[in-house]
């Protein structure tokens, strides 16, 4: 089985379980069916927009799009920190604040349903390229949940010898020099080789 087989095989298990697939050039800026603006965007923003919007109806548009600007841009350079303020807005939701009958009211928009699965939109994507500050890197699998990049998954070759998971390990610590934005929002970090697996956090 080479890399691409597995990679193949694994699109197919995510599949049976409710992910739909999607190509990632496919969706790319040039792509055929374009859903970034450029290569450094790493969150479906559209997609993340749709679904605050169904999981949050009885919330203003302007107090949801507060929400969606405060995911987009969080606001801290420290990239662990940065992931820690996200995953807080994933868990608890995104605090906003607007007007309503000439009171200022609050409120919590809710990014996930962390009870109802089905209300949520699963995309596993492969191919995803991403432009950082210097490089562009195309990680095997990104899973995505309402349009927001959750679990990044790197793969290889369970027949070479040479690139065991600990090789799919070393290129994530890579992935996070060059494509740090993308690490923002991941909750989870899985490497197989199709034999083995291992899944962790940013840290």
């Amino acid at each position: 089985m080479t890399e691409d087989q597995l990679e193949q095989e694994s699109l197919g298990w995510l599949a049976d379980v409710g992910y739909q697939k999607l190509y990632g050039p496919d969706i790319a800026p040039d792509g055929d069916s374009p859903e970034r603006a450029d290569y450094r965007q790493v969150v479906l923003v559209e997609r993340l927009r749709a679904a605050v919007a169904r999981l949050n109806p009885a919330v203003l548009l302007a107090a949801r799009e507060n929400a969606v600007r405060q995911v987009l841009d969080l606001g801290i350079p420290s990239l662990l920190s940065a992931n820690r303020r996200f995953h807080q807005l994933l868990v608890n939701g995104v605090p906003v604040q607007y007007q309503q009958d000439g009171e200022t009211r609050g409120d919590f928009v809710r990014l996930i349903d962390f009870v109802d699965p089905d209300a949520n939109e699963w995309l596993a994507i492969n191919q995803f390229a991403i432009k950082g500050p210097k490089h562009s890197r195309r990680p095997d699998v990104i899973l995505f949940v309402n349009g927001l990049p959750l679990v990044l998954i790197e793969l290889k070759n369970p027949a070479d010898e040479n690139a065991d998971i600990w090789k799919a390990f070393d290129q994530i610590q890579t992935y996070k020099e060059q494509i740090p934005d993308v690490f923002q929002y991941n909750e989870i970090l899985v490497i197989s080789d199709g034999s083995e697996a291992r899944l962790g956090s940013l840290s």
